[in-house]
């Protein structure tokens, strides 16, 4: 018989702390205007459908994007080099396994290698700064990459993002997709940051800001954080 069939259905998720969602429309953020439902979200019964689907997502999607610091020999990206890595964990602080993390960063210039990012700074030719891995049985990921600069926000008010990086994580169903970024700890910008500072709760706002650890965790050459991110429940890591 199907582990799915065994396993009863949860009738409800827990529920969200107050304050750890971001509080948007981000007044001086123009997209949080046009990518914020304006009307209350409906609230839908959890059938099979969403407590357990799609599954095995990492068959359909290609996980072995795990350095964007490397390309091959002779092709390193341009900046610090740095090992990012962590957990994905469920709501009940259990592993979830076989999850599809996806990362996506600017450069050390503070540009992305996509056609809307204009700005004049430079890209370097050796870093497109998306990669995507599938948690092992802990629940673990990793992926080698470089540490991302700052940019300023083109706005009339302008105001800088301070290095932060994009996570997506696909756990294993689709109640538990989350879009959230990770922040570096002892960063002056942190603190001026209006994504980073929608959320209203502090000790949210910290479950954003990675850990630094030692760099012989990694070898020579790489400066390290880990990250973990919670899928729901009250400490839940925030959307951002």
């Amino acid at each position: 018989m199907d582990n799915h069939a065994r396993t009863p259905l949860p009738d409800r998720y827990e529920p969200f702390a107050p304050g750890i969602e971001p509080a948007v429309p981000v007044p001086g953020y123009p997209n949080t205007w046009t990518h914020t439902p304006a009307q209350p979200l409906i609230r839908r019964p959890v059938t099979r459908t969403e407590a357990t689907g799609p599954l095995a997502l990492w068959r359909k999607l290609p996980c072995d994007e795990s350095n964007l610091a490397v390309l091959g020999p002779g092709r390193i990206a341009q900046g610090q080099l740095m090992h990012v890595s962590g957990r994905i964990l469920d709501e009940s602080a259990r592993p979830v396994r076989d999850a599809v993390v996806e990362l996506w960063q600017a450069n050390a210039a503070g540009r992305y290698f996509h056609p809307i990012d204009q700005r004049d700074a430079p890209l370097d030719p050796h870093f497109v700064g998306n990669g995507r891995v599938r948690t092992d049985a802990e629940g673990r990921y990793a992926f080698f990459t470089i540490r991302p600069g700052a940019y300023p926000v083109p706005v009339k008010d302008t105001w800088w993002r301070p290095p932060h990086i994009h996570f997506s994580v696909l756990g294993p169903a689709s109640l538990s997709r989350l879009v959230t970024q990770m922040y570096f700890p002892g960063d002056p910008m942190n603190e001026w940051d209006r994504i980073l500072n929608s959320i209203p709760d502090a000790a949210a706002r910290q479950r954003l800001v990675a850990r630094q650890t030692h760099p012989a965790e990694v070898g020579d050459g790489w400066i390290a954080f880990t990250h973990d991110i919670v899928l729901r429940g009250r400490h839940a890591t925030p959307e951002a």
